[in-house]
């Protein structure tokens, strides 16, 4: 009698046989990955929890208050063409990462690890160090726009010293990390949730004073378009201080995206039914960047003129946020409080997911082999703590803000992130091509697809490496030279050729990058597959929608 042979799991086809160099590279993976001398991360993120975190939880000041800072550089026109120009780049990312992490979305499979197993261990390295770092780093600069939204209630912080605020907002930060996943995945689920009652109450106050809704009864539209104009000069006058400004903008834009897209990616190892769940968020990030960023800054250009001095003549207080300027000019009473009480929480939720995302990549770097074993402990909740506690340890550059002003601090993070960001995308787009290519060569079928790839990804690695070229631009002005702006501006890159070459003088011996017969499509596939939930039923009004 003839037998039937049991189906092949969903995505998983066979490898072709494995060669001696295949197999020593599947070795160097398992050695660290299958460590059972220490407890791994625990997958506590519900579906709920992905999409609210995918949608909102990386929108923090860049957009409530930075985007202030870019408006008075270029005009609303070169703000929307920035940040409509970022989106697609950010898009492309989003779509080619979500395709790596929905194959193997491993314990610590941040973009590093990712990194480590399709391409080399090489540029795993320096990628893990260089989003430790930096993430790391995006916490005390979330931490600092805080200070200047307290600013606000407490000017020159006559009341309390900035240092007391830093420190509380610090404590409940790592205190939040420190507990169980599925306690940060909730506190993330209502923190982006306020943020996305907020954008969306500010579209429709923005739609509103459009139409002369105010209590000045004034139709606005878009009279801030053409006074005191779309394009605003900057460094230099004519044509030419327009194209600058629209430049100076679109770099400035981006620390409102910096590191958004690889969220999804590190939370992938600590989701539920991750296969099914990250294609979801990839599929809906497009809504969130029109939604929520496209429509914003179309707002702001609508109820904020960008030569208001408060903008930029804030100091250390929160008046530079374009919206509360905006809730001012109309006259509306309270609301610009509230504004800023939402504001303030959206800075506390962006430092929390970035200490999140920084700890996480700590412990993936340990997951490869690339960082003390230590960092791969974890307590019985899951939570890697040695990794926190490191992570955190950045924090404490938020008390600069003590000694110099708030704005000067706010930029030099800018400046350093965006750099660290812009080196991350292109290295995305490096793993995802090699990824591409031993998924062919070794006939895998993927669980998902993006429509725009690879062509995207091109897209999106040209773009990475144009704004990365011209991130510190305005420095080589003779006006806006200074030595801690180009440094802020441009470090990063050595920082990561350094890390990069380094270890590859360490191990010679190591290929560029792993051939792609090679490549170990299969460690940790079962446990993946095992944590495959089956899909709820969906109700009659979510398939009409």
């Amino acid at each position: 009698m003839a037998t039937i042979e049991e189906p092949t799991p969903a995505h998983v086809v066979s490898p072709p046989p494995m060669t001696e160099k295949g197999q020593a590279v599947r070795t160097l993976v398992e050695a660290d990955y299958l460590d059972d001398r220490y407890e791994t991360t625990k997958r506590g993120l519900k579906n709920r929890h992905v999409q609210l975190i995918a949608l909102g939880g990386s929108i923090g000041t860049g957009l409530f208050v930075g985007s202030g800072q870019s408006l008075a550089i270029g005009g609303p026109a070169s703000l929307l063409l920035g940040y409509m120009f970022i989106s697609s780049l950010v898009y492309s990312i989003v779509t080619a990462i979500a395709e790596v992490g929905a194959y193997l979305p491993v314990h610590g499979g941040t973009m590093s690890y990712h990194g480590f197993r399709y391409v080399s261990r090489s540029l795993g390295f320096a990628m893990g160090y260089l989003y430790w770092y930096s993430l790391g780093i995006l916490v005390p600069y979330e931490i600092t726009a805080a200070g200047l939204v307290i600013g606000y209630w407490d000017p020159n912080n006559a009341t309390v010293p900035i240092a007391v605020w830093i420190t509380i907002m610090m404590v409940v930060c790592i205190g939040l990390n420190l507990l169980p996943v599925s306690i940060y995945g909730e506190s993330e689920f209502w923190f982006s949730g306020i943020k996305i009652i907020t954008l969306v109450g500010l579209l429709i106050l923005s739609f509103i004073l459009f139409w002369g809704g105010g209590p000045d009864r004034v139709l606005l539209g878009f009279h801030y378009w053409k006074h005191p104009g779309s394009f605003n000069e900057y460094l230099v006058t004519g044509g030419t201080g327009r194209f600058v400004g629209l430049l100076k903008c679109t770099v400035s834009s981006a620390i409102a995206f910096i590191f958004a897209p690889e969220l999804i990616i590190i939370s992938a190892g600590e989701m539920k039914s991750p296969r099914r769940n990250v294609p979801r968020a990839a599929r809906s990030y497009i809504y969130r960047l029109i939604f929520f960023y496209i429509f914003a800054v179309l707002a702001i250009g609508v109820i904020c003129p960008s030569n208001n001095s408060r903008l930029t003549q804030g100091g250390d207080t929160a008046k530079s946020s374009p919206f509360v300027v905006g809730i001012q000019n109309a006259g509306i009473p309270v609301l610009d409080s509230i504004v800023n009480a939402a504001v303030l929480t959206s800075a506390w939720s962006a430092g929390n997911s970035f200490l999140y995302m920084s700890s996480r990549s700590l412990y993936s770097l340990a997951m490869s082999g690339n960082a003390p074993s230590i960092f791969k402990t974890c307590n019985r909740w899951g939570v890697p703590y040695y990794a926190v506690g490191a992570s955190a340890c950045f924090s404490a550059l938020a008390y600069l803000s003590v000694g110099n002003s708030s704005s000067i601090v706010f930029n030099w993070f800018i400046n350093f992130t965006n750099t660290s960001g812009f080196i991350s995308w292109i290295c995305c787009c490096i793993v995802y091509f090699r990824f591409r290519k031993a998924a062919r060569a070794q006939g895998i079928e993927q669980p998902y697809h993006s429509a725009i790839q690879p062509y995207g990804a091109y897209w999106g690695m040209a773009l990475a490496s144009l704004m990365l070229l011209i991130n510190g631009f305005t420095v080589f002005f003779p006006s806006q030279w200074s030595v801690s702006n180009f440094f802020t501006a441009y470090i990063g890159i050595p920082a990561f050729l350094i890390l990069y070459f380094g270890h590859r003088l360490l191990y010679w011996r190591d290929p560029w990058a792993w051939r792609p017969e090679e490549v170990d499509m299969q460690t940790g596939i079962a446990e993946i597959i095992a944590a495959e939930e089956p899909a709820p039923p969906r109700r009659k009004w979510w398939k009409l929608w």
